[in-house]
């Protein structure tokens, strides 16, 4: 594979671009096949792009055919076309293992200070400063214990401890409510839009946990016949530009753990046949004695301009807890994020976290988050570590 990249060297040097440059870059950082100080010297001294692409071929030639192959495996994914242009072949990997499962990290990976600084120079992302990292700040409301004990939701004090800790690790001050009515949740978030961190934030997250049905979050005092509902679009309308213009062109990530309707989409069973999965469907409670995943039904009507939700059901269905563990949304979007969020977007951590409920647990139950009211411009990166 080093000859391979010596035969196109010439041309190679000829035909890439710098920004894919620094996109391969990138890449052979993330692989550890190059290390900070590799990464800068190439960068830093080598203002022509020829004279950087001939230095990043002669160094990974010199580490061998299996970075060689890397390289060559990126220059097909990054571009087919220049791929094609240099008739290059990757060949298959000698004695090539089965690929390992992935392994989700306990705490939060920290982005490289060349990533960073590459990434920053990105047109077509929300900028992240020093001054807005240290003016983050985030609204968490659970609802664990309501009037009607027959609604308790245990093992939310699971996903109100996983939340609170991931997003203090990413830097957000996070305004903390418990229990709430629907006036109440209102009442919060119009006081979240005043929020003095507001005018200097790159972004705020709005995580809100609690029985929900189509369009509604439950507040704590609901009964069947003295509904206490909050409708999910005045999360739009409190944080959108008419309300809330600190937050004009900046992300702003709504996280619902509720169901939005009665349907199980598919049931998940623990392991334990002592630990069962609940939903938070106020409407469709099961037996006293087992322990219940509750539904989240959520709806959202309006679309402005830099929101991106993820809903932890699709429209009509129940979402699933465990007792012990809490519910399997918040689960995933803490390993998803403690792994991916030093290279991934909001956009690709919200696609992975979807995706490992491909892995759910039982064969007859399913759910699936969706991602809803997506209208961010840009990408919208968490730089966590700095």
């Amino acid at each position: 594979m080093a000859d391979e990249l010596f035969r196109v060297r010439s041309k190679f040097v000829e035909k890439v671009s710098k920004s894919m440059l620094k996109q391969l870059l990138d890449d052979l950082l993330l692989d550890r096949l190059l290390n900070d100080g590799e990464v800068e010297s190439i960068v830093e001294d080598n203002s022509a792009k020829s004279d950087m692409a001939r230095c990043l071929v002669d160094m990974v030639r010199k580490k061998g055919d299996k970075a060689s192959r890397k390289l060559i495996q990126h220059i097909e994914d990054r571009d087919p076309s220049l791929y094609e242009v240099l008739e290059l072949s990757c060949g298959p990997a000698p004695d090539a293992a089965p690929p390992k499962q992935k392994t989700w990290s306990n705490t939060l990976i920290p982005v490289t200070d060349s990533w960073k600084r590459n990434k920053m120079n990105d047109a077509d992302i929300y900028q992240v400063s020093a001054k807005s990292l240290k003016s983050r700040v985030a609204l968490l409301i659970t609802n664990r214990n309501f009037t009607d004990e027959r609604l308790t939701r245990k093992g939310a004090e699971k996903d109100e401890e996983n939340m609170l800790n991931l997003l203090n690790s990413l830097q957000y001050e996070v305004v903390k409510h418990n229990d709430l009515t629907a006036k109440d949740i209102e009442k919060a978030l119009c006081e979240f839009t005043k929020h003095a961190k507001l005018q200097d934030t790159d972004s705020v997250f709005v995580v809100i946990m609690s029985h929900g049905k189509r369009g509604v979050v439950l507040g704590v005092d609901h009964k069947a016949d003295k509904p206490d509902e909050f409708p999910v679009d005045k999360i739009y309308k409190y944080l959108g530009p008419q309300k809330c213009s600190a937050l004009m062109n900046k992300p702003k990530i709504i996280i619902i753990q509720a169901c939005r309707g009665e349907r199980g989409g598919a049931v998940i069973v623990s392991d334990s046949p002592e630990l069962e999965v609940v939903s938070d469907d106020a409407s469709h409670q099961p037996p006293a004695h087992a322990g219940n995943i509750v539904e989240d039904s959520i709806r959202y009507v309006h679309k402005e301009k830099d929101f991106i939700s993820l809903l932890s059901s699709t429209p009509d269905t129940v979402s699933y807890r465990r007792e012990d563990l809490g519910s399997f949304l918040i689960q995933y979007i803490v390993e998803v994020f403690n792994t991916c969020s030093h290279e991934d977007d909001i956009d690709e951590l919200f696609r992975k976290v979807m995706q490992r409920f491909e892995e759910f647990p039982d064969e007859t139950k399913r759910q699936m988050p969706t991602k809803d009211r997506c209208t961010l411009t840009r990408r919208f990166y968490l730089f966590p570590g700095q």
